[in-house]
C-alpha cells in the first residue's frame, strides 16, 4: 500500500521549475499519502481531496479493524457493548461541538454492526478528539443517506475537514450509493502535532452534512527513504536540479492549487459574462423573433383580407349576373302580364255594358222584390217569436220536471267521464262514449261495432267540463243544508275514474268538498243578520266492514256503531266532532282525517283507496227573527273502487279488502233495489256503509251522486255496470225532503 502511495506520487505535478526560496527549512507541512487507484467514476474522485483515501461502497467490517483502533464513536448514537466480544469498543456520541441527532428503524445492509448508520449527527458540526499521542493516524467516517430515501441527487452536498485541510469536497451520498446504504471514507491520514488533538469540521454546502460514525487508527510510521527522499524539481533561477520532500511537495501543490483557484474565479467571472452576454442575446433574438412573428401574422392577415376581398367581389359579381338575368326574366314576365291585363280591361268593358244593361231590367222588376222582401221579414219575426216562446216552453218544462222529482224525492244523478289517460293513448286504446246530446241528459255508450246503448241522467259532463260547472249544479243542493234539510252527495265508480277528484280535487283546482264549505261559511256570513250557525265537522271511514273515527288523535279498542236516538234519528256515539269557524280551519280539520284513510295499491289503480270515506258537515241553526232551530246534516261520500275482484288481481289482505268493499257496495246495490221496487223491508243493516247512509237514502234527505266513468274501451265492462247501477239510483222515488227542527233547541 505505502509503495503504491509513493510511486503514484510522481504523477501528480509535471516537472516544473520552482524558485528555491520556497523551498526554505522552515517549511514543515505534515507528509502526504496519494492512495490507490479504485473503481469509482469521475464524479466520486473529484470529491476526494487527500490522495491515498478512498470510498469503499460497503459498511464496517470487524475484519478491517485491528490492533491499531484507537476510538469509535457512534455518531448520534449510544454505546454499542455487543461487539466487545470481538475487541471493539463503540463509543457513544461524544466529542461534538453543534447539530442535531438523526435516526431510523430502516435495515441498513452490507455493515457487521448495522446500527453505526441507523443513528447520525446532522447540520453544521465538529468533532474534537483530544489527548492523543502525537504521530500519524487514519481517520475512517462512515456514512448513510436516511434522510431523503426518495432522492434526488444533489439535495444533500458538504464538505469535510481534517486538521483544517480540505479532504472531501462537494460530497454527495445519495449520487454515489443511494439511499439506506454504508458508505465509509477510509484511510484518510492526519497528523497530530504537541497538542494532542483531531479536529474534524463538517461544511453543508447544499442542506446539513451528516455522519454516521468515526473511527481513529494509529498510522504505521512512513519508511526512512519516504520522508528524506524527494523528487528533483529544476529551480528558474538558476536552473539547478533541487530534490524535495513530500512535506514541501505538499506546500508547493498547495501554492498552485491556490492559483489555479484563482484562475478558475477569474474563468468563472468571465464565464457569467459571457452568459449574461448570451442571454441578452437571446432575449433580443428572441424580441426579434416575436416581432417577426408578429409581422408574419399582420401579413397573413392581409392576405386573408385580400382573399376575403376578392371571394367578396366574385360573390357580388355573380349576384350582379343574377340579379340582371332576374331583372330580364321580370320584365319579360311583366310584359306578358301587362298584355294580359289589355286582354282582360276589355273583357271586362264588355262584360260591364252587359251587366248595365241587366241592371236596366232589374231596376224595372224592384217593386216586385220588395214585396217579396217585406213577406220575408214578416215571416223571420214570426219565426223568432215562436224560437221564444219555445224556449220560455222549455224552461217552464223543465223547471216543473225538477219541481215534479224533487216531489217524488228521485235521487239526482250526475255521470262524468274522465278524459283518456297517456298510457290509453300509448295503448290506442279507443273511447266508447259519445256525448252527442249530453245537453238533453243522453249518454251514448258503443257497446259492440255500431251497435249503441242510451243512457239518461240528471246532468252529463264531459271531459272538457271543468270542476267549477261541476259545482255549479250541485250548489242549490248545498244551500240546502242551511234551511235545514239533510243533504247526500256520493261519488260512486270503479277505481281510477277521479271520484277523489271530483270530491276533494288538487291544492290549484278545488272539488265539491272544498268549495261546499267554502261556500256554507260565505252564506253563514251573509245571514249573520238574521241567522246563527254553528257548524262541525267529522271524518269517517268504512274499512273492512268497521267504522273508523279519521279524527281520533289515538287508536281506541271501543267499535263504533250506530244508534238510533228517541226522535228517530241515527248517530254514532263517541264521534269526534270538530267546531270550526272558518273555510281554512274546516279544510286543515278534514285534510287531517283524508290522510289516515286506508290507501292501498292494485291492478287497477296504484294508489287505489281500500275504504269509505265520508265527511259528515253538521248544521245548527238559529232565526233570530222566528226563533226557529234547524239542526241539519250534509254527508260528502267518496265510495271505494267498484271494480270486479278478477280485475283487481289482489291478494291476501287486499283481497279481504276487496271483497269487503265489494260486499258493502252489493249491499248498497240491495238497498237501491229493495226502494226502487218499494219493498216493505229495506236491507240497510246488510252493511256498515248502507246502515251510515239510511237517514240520506231511504229517510228526509235530498241525495245527489255523481257516478264516474271511463271512456276507455278496456273498462267497457265497469262502465255499463256502474252505468246501470246509477240508473237505478235514478228511478228511487224517497219522496219529499223534510226540514230537521231541532227540537232541543226550540224548546230551550
Amino acid at each position: 500500500m505505502e509503495e503504491k502511495q509513493s510511486t503514484n506520487s510522481h504523477h501528480i505535478f509535471p516537472e516544473t521549475p520552482i524558485p528555491c526560496s520556497v523551498l526554505g527549512p522552515e517549511k514543515h507541512p505534515k507528509q502526504l499519502d496519494y492512495g490507490d487507484d479504485n473503481d469509482d467514476d469521475e464524479s466520486t474522485l473529484s470529491a476526494l481531496c487527500v490522495p491515498g483515501s478512498r470510498l469503499v461502497r460497503t459498511g464496517f467490517v470487524h475484519s478491517t479493524c485491528s490492533d491499531n483502533l484507537v476510538l469509535f464513536v457512534n455518531a448520534g448514537g449510544e454505546a454499542l457493548n455487543e461487539n466487545r466480544n470481538l475487541g471493539i469498543q463503540v463509543e457513544p456520541d461524544r466529542f461534538f461541538q453543534g447539530g442535531d441527532v438523526l435516526r431510523t428503524d430502516e435495515t441498513i445492509d452490507g455493515s457487521d454492526v448495522p446500527s453505526i448508520y441507523q443513528s447520525a449527527r446532522f447540520g453544521n458540526f465538529s468533532y474534537r478528539f483530544e489527548n492523543l499521542s502525537p504521530g500519524d493516524y487514519f481517520v475512517d467516517l462512515h456514512f448513510a443517506e436516511i434522510v431523503y430515501t426518495n432522492g434526488p441527487k444533489g439535495m444533500r452536498v458538504f464538505d469535510v475537514l481534517m486538521q483544517e485541510e480540505k479532504v472531501l469536497s462537494g460530497f454527495d451520498i445519495y449520487s454515489i450509493v443511494g439511499a439506506n446504504k454504508a458508505l465509509q471514507l477510509v484511510d484518510v491520514r492526519v497528523s497530530v502535532w504537541e497538542d494532542g488533538a483531531i479536529l474534524i469540521r463538517f461544511l453543508g454546502v447544499n442542506g446539513s452534512p451528516i455522519v454516521g460514525g468515526i473511527c481513529i487508527k494509529r498510522a504505521a510510521m512512513l519508511p526512512a527513504s519516504k520522508v528524506e527522499h524527494g523528487r528533483l524539481v529544476v529551480c528558474n533561477n538558476c536552473t539547478a536540479e533541487i530534490e524535495i520532500s513530500s512535506a514541501q511537495e505538499k506546500y508547493i501543490r498547495l501554492e498552485y492549487t491556490a492559483k489555479y483557484e484563482k484562475k478558475i474565479e477569474e474563468l468563472k467571472t468571465r464565464c457569467q459574462v459571457k452568459t449574461n452576454e448570451s442571454h441578452e442575446a437571446w432575449m433580443s433574438l428572441t424580441s426579434a423573433n416575436k416581432q417577426l412573428q408578429n409581422v408574419t401574422m399582420q401579413l397573413d392577415n392581409k392576405m386573408y383580407e385580400s382573399h376575403c376581398l376578392d371571394q367578396a367581389r366574385e360573390e357580388t359579381a355573380a349576384k350582379l349576373r343574377d340579379i340582371a338575368g332576374k331583372y330580364e326574366h321580370d320584365r319579360r314576365l311583366w310584359t306578358a302580364v301587362a298584355d294580359n291585363l289589355e286582354r282582360k280591361v276589355k273583357s271586362i268593358k264588355q262584360e260591364y255594358s252587359q251587366l248595365y244593361s241587366e241592371v236596366h231590367e232589374f231596376t224595372d222588376a224592384i217593386p216586385e222584390l220588395n214585396n217579396m222582401v217585406s213577406a220575408v221579414q214578416a215571416m223571420v219575426a214570426q219565426s223568432d217569436d215562436l224560437k221564444l216562446k219555445f224556449s220560455e216552453e222549455q224552461a217552464k218544462r223543465k223547471i216543473l220536471y225538477n219541481q215534479i222529482q224533487e216531489a217524488k224525492g228521485n235521487i239526482r244523478v250526475f255521470c262524468r267521464c274522465r278524459p283518456l289517460r297517456k298510457e290509453d293513448l300509448l295503448a290506442g286504446q279507443a273511447t266508447v262514449v259519445q256525448f252527442d246530446a249530453a245537453k238533453d241528459g243522453e249518454l251514448g255508450i258503443l257497446t259492440s261495432g255500431s251497435t249503441k246503448k242510451i243512457f239518461r241522467f240528471d246532468r252529463i259532463y264531459t271531459p272538457k267540463d271543468d270542476q267549477v260547472d261541476i259545482f255549479s249544479d250541485a250548489s242549490p243542493m248545498i244551500i240546502s243544508v242551511l234551511d235545514g234539510y239533510n243533504v247526500c252527495i256520493l261519488a260512486y265508480g270503479q277505481t281510477g275514474t277521479g271520484k277523489t277528484f271530483t270530491m276533494e280535487g288538487s291544492d290549484t283546482n278545488r272539488g265539491v268538498n272544498y268549495r261546499t264549505l267554502e261556500q256554507l261559511f260565505k252564506i253563514a256570513d251573509e245571514r249573520k243578520e238574521t241567522f246563527i250557525y254553528n257548524i262541525s265537522v267529522s271524518v269517517l271511514e268504512v274499512y273492512n266492514e268497521q267504522i273508523r273515527d279519521l279524527l281520533a288523535t289515538s287508536p281506541t279498542s271501543k267499535r263504533l256503531e250506530m244508534r238510533q236516538a228517541p226522535e228517530g234519528v241515527h248517530h254514532i256515539p263517541g264521534i269526534v266532532e270538530a267546531k270550526v269557524q272558518g273555510i281554512k280551519e274546516a279544510w286543515n280539520v278534514l285534510q287531517a282525517g283524508s290522510s289516515a284513510r286506508a290507501v292501498g295499491s292494485n291492478n287497477v289503480n296504484e294508489h287505489s283507496s281500500r275504504s269509505h270515506c265520508i265527511l259528515c258537515i253538521m248544521v245548527k241553526a238559529k232565526n233570530l227573527i222566528s226563533g226557529e232551530c234547524t239542526m241539519s246534516k250534509l254527508w260528502l261520500v267518496d265510495l271505494a273502487g267498484s271494480e270486479r275482484l278478477a280485475k283487481t288481481e289482489v291478494q291476501g289482505e287486499r283481497l279481504k279488502e276487496a271483497q269487503n268493499i265489494n260486499r258493502s257496495l252489493s249491499a248498497l246495490g240491495d238497498v237501491i233495489s229493495a226502494l226502487a221496487t218499494k219493498r216493505s223491508h229495506i236491507p240497510y243493516r246488510n252493511s256498515k256503509l248502507t246502515h251510515l247512509l239510511q237517514d240520506s237514502l231511504g229517510g228526509d234527505a235530498k241525495t245527489l251522486m255523481f257516478v264516474q266513468i271511463s271512456p276507455s274501451e278496456q273498462d267497457l265492462s265497469e262502465t255499463l255496470s256502474s252505468l246501470n247501477f246509477a240508473t237505478r239510483v235514478r228511478g228511487v222515488e224517497l219522496g219529499p225532503a223534510r226540514k230537521q227542527i231541532d227540537m232541543g233547541e226550540a224548546q230551550s
